[in-house]
């Protein structure tokens, strides 16, 4: 992998005025600045300003290390990046692991001030526009709190700031409580959506829609295991010694009343939208459930699937300046495909599957894959989940085209992460293993390789010469049928869950759920972790389920996969999966290649900075730092 610096872009919009001769030299107004005033007398730039405020959304999940990698979704394939310090349970106040910048302490309360800014100059602005002025105040009042709920899911409760702050003011100021900063959050969300209602909107900016869905998610989180405050602690030793609770969890109110109001704000979400084929009565096809799964996680925007997956959208991070700019070299963004494509493709394999997620898609007929089952051992792949297909490249899978230097290696384009039999009592390593001939520096750990979100377009061979355009689901409408689904089984509803969560699987060609009681919701928590892969929610869910040992604790496994070759036949060259050829063998294996997964309590929440808490003397640090 290529070492570059990290950009991290602001939108710039250029405004270009006409500027007569200023004769007055003690004019010491600065030429390349709009004073506060301009900027909220003016529509135009004032919703400039507003797109600043957007920019701290970075390049949301598309970064080149990734959310997954802390989970048993994924391992991050390169060292020395500081995945480990977390995943190994050793990150302290004083050396913190890898953070985004997309929830990032600081970068957060930046996001937060600018909001306030706005929110505190736009009632009393003085352009004309009274449509754009509610609309620009609604997308103030979202994104502000969109930056809060990313600092309390990470953090737990934080400081409420409201305002801007000025010159010579007392800085320091404590954590509100867990459920003061719901409330702050719902309170916000409902003044958007007010705000926002009748609002034209355009992809990658907030609509009413989005501050409802976003307020759903906010609100189950709140009536999960890990925020209520005797759950917590009759679950976790570190967390039952935190004298200061209140700050992750409620303490006092009625847990049925908040699943409730979870509930009801997950379908005022579903009855405003429509998501993407959810009014099926029985399975597709499998193989266009694959196509119906692969359609959605290009947003609808790749040429190959279909546009209409796009209605699947409620918040997204789309390719324009709303957002960083794209950096000439793929540290997000557009350049996904290469951070995490296999090396035979001249990609990065940054974050790639691990098999305990491969093993946790189901089997066609809705039965769970068993590594003791002699068939599905010998043939790990055939029959799976057709989701599986759409998100992961495994050994013989087909994918694009070579680029053109590789192309003669395997002019059939398959993947290739196993270990083949050359006929001479020698080994043929895979294009795309760290043992291959092209950059096996960048060959995956794993022996898989991401498939979901990397465009699929044969005219993108290497993701390289021609960027894609993919954008990233910070909300889409399937998560909310997954929250209503999760709601309504607290509530004991378990027959309407069924119904949603069967909408779900017959868009993806698996076949009706009719489980009850804990083997629903076990159901249920695993059809969230296939549908919603790879989109940041694994981390949050396995914390709110308070699961985490059963996740990131197990570990890593990875596949070994090898070859030999059937009596009388001679190998392939240049090589090709051919079962009629070879025979495959599958073993799941231990990984400890640059980190080795524990489970420690504390790692439920990140620890505040060092240098945050010496600068905040009220600040008290989360439960086991």
């Amino acid at each position: 992998m290529k070492k570059i610096k990290f950009v991290t872009g602001i939108v710039t919009t250029l405004f270009l005025f006409n500027v007569s001769c200023n004769r007055d030299f003690l004019n010491t107004q600065p030429k390349d600045k709009i004073s506060s005033d301009a900027t909220w007398a003016d529509g135009a730039l004032s919703e400039a300003f507003i797109f600043g405020v957007y920019s701290s959304l970075g390049y949301g999940g598309f970064e080149e290390q990734s959310l997954a990698a802390y989970t048993d979704e994924a391992m991050f394939t390169h060292a020395g990046r500081n995945i480990n310090t977390f995943t190994q349970g050793t990150e302290t106040p004083d050396n913190l692991a890898w953070f985004s910048p997309t929830y990032y302490w600081d970068n957060m309360y930046t996001a937060i001030r600018d909001a306030n800014i706005a929110i505190a100059n736009l009632p009393t602005a003085t352009f004309t526009d009274a449509v754009l002025k509610d609309k620009l105040l609604g997308e103030a009042y979202f994104l502000r709190a969109y930056y809060y709920q990313q600092l309390v899911r990470f953090y737990g409760g934080v400081p409420l700031i409201d305002k801007p702050y000025g010159l010579n003011e007392d800085y320091t100021i404590a954590r509100n409580t867990y459920e003061e900063c719901v409330n702050f959050i719902v309170s916000d969300l409902d003044k958007a959506a007010t705000l926002l209602d009748g609002k034209t909107t355009s992809a990658g900016r907030a609509s009413k829609i989005a501050a409802m869905a976003l307020k759903a998610r906010v609100l189950l989180y709140a009536a999960s295991d890990l925020h209520d405050a005797s759950t917590a602690k009759a679950n976790s030793s570190v967390l039952s010694s935190y004298s200061n609770i209140e700050l992750v969890a409620y303490t006092s109110g009625d847990r049925q009343a908040r699943w409730q109001a979870a509930q009801a704000a997950a379908k005022a979400v579903l009855d405003a939208g429509q998501g993407y084929k959810l009014d099926l009565t029985a399975p597709v096809s499998a193989a266009e459930g694959q196509a119906n799964y692969n359609s959605i996680a290009m947003g609808g925007q790749s040429a190959v699937g279909d546009a209409a997956a796009a209605t699947e959208l409620i918040f997204q991070r789309s390719a324009s300046a709303l957002y960083t700019q794209e950096d000439n070299w793929p540290l997000g963004g557009l350049h996904y495909g290469i951070n995490n494509g296999p090396n035979g493709y001249h990609d990065w394999a940054g974050n790639t599957p691990i098999q305990l997620l491969v093993d946790d898609y189901e089997m066609m007929d809705g039965t769970k894959f068993d590594w003791n089952n002699s068939a599905e051992k010998a043939n790990p792949y055939v029959n799976r989940d057709p989701r599986f297909y759409a998100t992961v490249l495994y050994d013989g899978a087909d994918w694009k085209p070579r680029p053109a230097d590789v192309a003669g290696k395997d002019p059939v384009s398959q993947v290739q992460t196993g270990y083949y039999d050359d006929g001479n009592g020698g080994t043929i390593n895979g294009i795309d293993t760290r043992e291959s001939v092209v950059e096996n520096w960048n060959g995956s750990r794993t022996h898989y390789y991401t498939r979901k979100f990397i465009d699929p377009n044969p005219a993108l061979a290497d993701n390289q010469s021609n960027a894609q355009i993919i954008p990233w689901p910070f909300i889409r409408y399937t998560e909310m049928v997954l929250n209503y689904v999760e709601a309504s089984l607290a509530l004991g509803q378990e027959t309407e869950a069924r119904n949603w969560l069967n909408k779900i699987r017959f868009r993806a060609g698996m076949p009706a759920v009719e489980d009850a009681g804990s083997d629903l919701v076990n159901r249920y928590r695993n059809e969230r972790r296939i549908e919603l892969v790879y989109e940041e929610h694994r981390y949050h869910d396995a914390r709110r389920w308070m699961i985490p040992a059963q996740t990131v604790g197990r570990g890593i496994k990875a596949i070994k996969v090898t070859a030999t070759l059937k009596p009388g036949k001679s190998a392939l060259v240049p090589y090709r999966y051919d079962p009629t050829v070879y025979d495959y063998t599958y073993t799941s294996v231990d990984n400890t290649e640059n980190e080795t997964r524990i489970w420690n309590d504390k790692m439920y929440y990140r620890p505040i900075g060092r240098d945050e808490m010496s600068r905040n003397s009220k600040l008290i640090q989360n439960p086991g730092y």
